[in-house]
């Protein structure tokens, strides 16, 4: 899932260059963080680090898969990783990740108990919830008629041939399939898989690419008509194409939610958890998310957004809308069915 990058390279350019200058003296301690790219507010990058009067060095993954594999493959170093939940989990079953000293961490009290109640890691032992988003549908309001509203059927529309994409990603594909069957996209069941697998491979007919990387950029410029995406990445597109709508397909999908997990080879775990804090204080949530236009579940940063940023639908969706949603869960043995069954998908 390369999902978070920064639309304007000149930006992100000026902002690595930034960051890199502000990490300066060697004798500082150092917090290094494995993360997706551009989702971190740069301003509170380098608030944090004059803060606390370290360096903050960052190295980013395309992927849950991808940074699994690297770390298991003995990659290390790594002080906080930023995993989706259902990846944590499994991390934290492998022990790969420490468990949380919430007495080093007192503003997860702001973390939203609505979010927690659905959240693989409830009690925080192993995680702390950083950002959240439903994954949405995102098209050209002048290609598709006047109040189109979101749903699966869009990616049967004809006109729309050749310029859909979907995302590489097996989870979110055959998830997405499982949800317009009405289905749970955790689903192990191999029937409904089996139908899940026959949906995407009709799907796959009417779209230009399977695309987790170019999809925001191709939509903002025209190349592509309809994509699936995750809402922040399309909400950022939308900034460069006021054309552009995004919302959540109505028959439900997934939502994901990155969490903070702290390395088990972690040189540094007292900083880590001070990063956990600061990122989880109400006032650095409120900016982060303005920052990245995704949704930290911070109970109390909700209230110092934007009218805007709390009205948008794809961020804060209304909660029978948000009940359709699941989260994506661990697979465990399930996971090698899974894999055939999107191979398939991708050898039809």
């Amino acid at each position: 899932m390369k999902r978070r990058y920064f639309l304007a390279t000149s930006t992100a350019a000026l902002a690595a260059t930034a960051l890199s200058s502000s990490c300066g003296q060697r004798d500082k301690p150092t917090l290094r963080l494995y993360t997706w790219a551009d989702y971190l507010d740069t301003g509170l990058a380098q608030k944090f680090q004059d803060e606390f009067n370290c360096k903050l060095i960052i190295d980013t993954f395309e992927s849950n898969e991808a940074m699994y594999a690297k770390l298991t493959a003995g990659a290390s170093g790594y002080d906080l990783i930023t995993p989706s939940s259902y990846m944590a989990k499994t991390m934290a079953r492998e022990k790969m990740i420490l468990p949380l000293d919430h007495a080093q961490i007192p503003n997860i009290k702001h973390v939203d108990p609505a979010y927690l109640a659905r959240a693989l890691d409830p009690k925080m032992e192993f995680t702390v919830p950083y950002m959240m988003a439903c994954t949405c549908l995102g098209w050209l309001g002048s290609k598709l008629p006047p109040g189109t509203e979101s749903s699966y059927t869009l990616l049967d529309r004809p006109e729309l041939k050749g310029r859909i994409t979907l995302l590489d990603d097996m989870r979110e594909v055959l998830g997405a399939a499982l949800r317009s069957l009405g289905h749970s996209l955790n689903s192990t069941d191999p029937d409904q898989l089996a139908q899940a697998r026959d949906v995407a491979i009709r799907w796959k007919a009417n779209i230009a690419k399977f695309d987790s990387e170019q999809y925001k950029t191709g939509l903002a410029s025209g190349e592509f008509h309809l994509v699936q995406g995750y809402a922040g990445d399309l909400l950022e597109a939308g900034k460069e194409n006021p054309d552009i709508q995004v919302q959540i397909p109505a028959e439900g999908s997934a939502f994901s939610c990155d969490d903070l997990c702290i390395s088990k080879d972690s040189k540094n775990v007292p900083l880590a958890h001070r990063f956990i804090n600061f990122v989880t204080q109400p006032e650095h949530a409120a900016i982060n998310m303005e920052g990245i236009s995704y949704r930290a579940p911070n109970v109390d940063a909700y209230p110092l957004l934007p009218e805007e940023f709390r009205a948008n639908d794809a961020i804060f969706p209304e909660d029978e809308v948000f009940a359709r949603c699941q989260p994506i869960d661990d697979l465990g043995d399930a996971l090698a069915l899974w894999s055939k069954t999107w191979d398939e998908v991708k050898a039809a």
